[in-house]
């Protein structure tokens, strides 16, 4: 199972809509998106596949609406961060700015923890969590998703163009 991992999208529709196919080339089943949507056409965008999602901090003004595209898209909110299963791996996914929701889903023991906030990627692991950032697809240097096999535990990092 190859699960899709973006972030830090900030509202722009048409990057994000590039890394989406970007990462359905490279065999995405699944997407996941760690907060920063802004509006709801980014939910749209990301629900060409099963997707999943969470607030960020810049979300905060538009929380009604994205809850709104995520139930006529399909999308599964997660709100301020959650824990959901897939092929028998639990992945839990929060934004990053809120220790407090950071806490409570570790606190769940999932398997992975995906997060944004930051703008830049990192891959490293916490014990026996695998924390996982895809870069930004807004104000960072290099605009960046991640592609995670599941089954083999493999992640790249894949550029998206400017």
């Amino acid at each position: 199972m190859l699960l899709g991992i973006l972030s830090d999208t900030h509202d722009q529709l048409v990057r994000t809509e590039a890394a989406v196919e970007i990462l359905r080339t490279h065999g995405a089943e699944v997407l996941v998106h760690c907060g920063d949507l802004i509006e709801s056409p980014i939910v749209e965008a990301c629900s060409v596949l099963p997707s999943y999602f969470v607030f960020g901090n810049n979300d905060c003004d538009n929380v009604s609406f994205l809850k709104q595209a995520a139930a006529e898209s399909g999308a599964v909110c997660l709100g301020w961060g959650g824990v959901f299963e897939l092929a028998g791996k639990r992945i839990g996914v929060v934004h990053g700015h809120l220790t407090s929701d950071l806490r409570r889903v570790l606190n769940d023991r999932p398997d992975y923890l995906l997060s944004g906030h930051s703008h830049l990627t990192h891959d490293f692991r916490e014990g026996p969590v695998r924390r996982i950032n895809p870069g930004a697809l807004y104000r960072a240097r290099e605009f960046s998703v991640a592609l995670l096999d599941l089954e083999t535990d493999s992640l790249q990092f894949l550029p998206v163009p400017r």
